[in-house]
């Protein structure tokens, strides 16, 4: 099956422009103030724009008001919500759209029952533990993944064209996240990297 390719935390039309042309699957805007990735829901709105049929656009967002998240869907086509904070079920579900519920992996938490508190979601993202939210560019320990985990996986933190086809070959996701892998600095995305990274996951795909 093909692995499905989110690259996150863009800012600028040029790297739309080159996730799109490398074959990404879908495009995400952080919506999470005190991210360096951060950008509004207006400026989402007009990189939006550049983006083709078909290529899902992911808004994330960490502990927000749901009057805000409203808003940003009002603002641009927003295909799935990414939930980063400690939302519960009811407030995930509350919007009516697709989401993801990430959870920040750490020995001690019980991903099955972590994925079951989240029936109604697409999927559960799997990240780095680290002080704060977000994976900060982090490679956990893939071994804490239960093979019995009910719900669609999406893996992310500390991903690299390096890394990338051993994690696929090992964790067998539905869908990856890749955004400091792919980048020359915070929000600023390396064209060479975001092609590196797609054809990699491509690569691991022929190889399973």
């Amino acid at each position: 099956m093909k692995t499905r390719i989110k690259i996150c935390g863009l800012t600028r039309e040029e790297d739309v422009d080159a996730a799109v042309a490398a074959g990404a699957d879908a495009i995400g805007f952080v919506f999470y103030p005190p991210s360096p990735r951060y950008i509004t829901p207006q400026r989402a709105a007009e990189l939006a724009r550049r983006i083709p049929p078909f290529v899902d656009v992911v808004g994330l967002f960490v502990n927000e008001a749901p009057e805000f998240v409203r808003a940003a869907c009002e603002a641009l086509p927003i295909n799935v919500l990414q939930f980063h904070g400690d939302e519960d079920a009811a407030y995930c579900s509350q919007f009516a759209r697709p989401y993801l519920r990430a959870a920040r992996v750490r020995p001690g938490l019980d991903l099955v029952e972590f994925a079951s508190s989240f029936p109604d979601a697409r999927g559960v993202l799997l990240d780095a533990f680290v002080e704060g939210y977000g994976g900060g560019g982090h490679v956990f320990d893939w071994t804490l993944i239960p093979s019995n985990l009910p719900s669609y996986l999406v893996l992310s933190g500390g991903l690299t064209a390096d890394n990338i086809g051993d994690a696929i070959r090992r964790v067998r996701p539905v869908a990856v996240d890749v955004s400091s892998g792919v980048e020359a600095g915070k929000g600023i995305k390396d064209h060479s990297k975001i092609a590196a990274f797609v054809a990699a996951v491509r690569k691991a795909d022929e190889s399973i």
